[in-house]
């Protein structure tokens, strides 16, 4: 069945909320983060510091060295979520098939809603103006018959923006389209497409699922896939996260302590950023981590020791790695989630896991 999947997604979220309660930042270089001095993060920035080269998971510090104006403020998650709660809501509003990708993204199945007089894009476009009156802040939207179309739609002009993909434009839409847009295509996976030829998604066509799948693993069906503009992932309402991690592949294996001195840091800030998006109804259970071999074998190990440092990574990370002899080709890390009773009390912040 042609569904039609509208991707919701808030324009710098955290940094929004803070300019629109103190309208003197706007027009400057802001973020959202902890302190330099105490090897913080930032969690995300707005326009004017992005251009600067400020990214989130970027360390406080590097962030004031590209950007010496960029003012960090602090997080106040109580005013994000409550926000958050709000955008929900709305979203609820049109449709009851939506399924919350973080404090302030989702994915809305509006199959059944659109009508001759109420089209997607229109329902879109009410969506966009409704948070925008209610909240005083802007949402991105994308238009598209499945998920993966309508988070490159919403993505397409941000900030504020608003982008449709219809059924008959997405072969030629996807055959243009860089291949790093493919959910997975990070830096590593772009290096060996690039040695094959390939740019585009358009340039993945003349290989066949079986042979993406010889030279990718699993992850080749999803290039074969996307890159044809095939997505058959349902919206789901209940969408209970097990666990978030990240991960870096190398492109080239080194020694495994070499590789936490590379990469853990940066590793832990991106698992931290990603953290802080969750919904109330999750709590941190487990810390754990992957480590994949030169050989291609890899392992995993974790620990419910309470602690979530540097240091504690970096301990379960070289335990892990003992378990084999040779260099690294992939670090990851993450935690394990469990579901929350019930939301914090107002006015509680929950702390960072890495003492931002």
């Amino acid at each position: 069945m042609q569904r039609t999947i509208i991707h919701c997604d808030a324009d710098c979220f955290f940094a929004a909320i803070e300019m629109r309660d103190n309208p003197s930042l706007h027009g400057r270089p802001i973020a959202v983060g902890g302190r330099p001095d105490r090897r913080g993060v930032i969690s995300t920035c707005n326009y004017p510091a992005r251009q600067f080269g400020v990214r989130s998971a970027m360390a406080s510090a590097y962030a004031l060295r590209l950007c010496p104006g960029l003012i960090i403020l602090p997080h106040r998650m109580a005013h994000y979520r409550e926000a958050s709660q709000k955008i929900m809501a709305i979203f609820h509003q049109f449709t009851d098939l939506v399924e919350p990708l973080s404090l302030d993204e989702a994915f809305l199945d509006v199959t059944d809603t659109v009508s001759d007089s109420n089209s997607a894009r229109g329902i879109a476009a009410q969506i966009r103006e409704r948070v925008a009156a209610e909240l005083g802040i802007t949402v991105s939207a994308g238009v598209a018959p499945n998920k993966f179309l309508a988070k490159v739609a919403s993505d397409w002009r941000k900030p504020d923006g608003l982008f449709e993909i219809r059924p008959e434009q997405v072969a030629e839409f996807v055959a243009a389209l860089p291949v790093n847009c493919i959910p997975g295509v990070g830096k590593v996976t772009g290096e060996r497409l690039a040695q094959l030829q390939v740019k585009s998604c358009g340039d993945l066509l003349r290989f066949d699922e079986r042979d993406l799948c010889q030279r990718f693993g699993q992850f080749g069906s999803r290039l074969y896939h996307c890159s044809r503009g095939i997505d058959t992932r349902l919206v789901r309402r209940e969408r209970q996260r097990k666990s978030v991690s990240v991960e870096q592949t190398f492109a080239n294996d080194m020694p495994v302590a070499e590789a936490c001195e590379t990469y853990l840091a940066e590793l832990i800030a991106r698992l931290q950023v990603r953290i802080d998006k969750l919904t109330d109804q999750y709590g941190v259970g487990k810390a754990f981590v992957k480590v994949k071999f030169a050989d291609f074998s890899s392992t995993t190990l974790e620990r419910a020791n309470g602690e979530f440092s540097y240091n504690s990574f970096a301990g379960l990370i070289h335990e892990a790695a003992n378990r084999h002899d040779g260099s690294v080709r992939l670090l990851g890390v993450g935690v394990r989630l469990t579901e929350q009773a019930a939301a914090p009390a107002a006015g509680v912040e929950q702390l960072g896991l890495f003492g931002r």
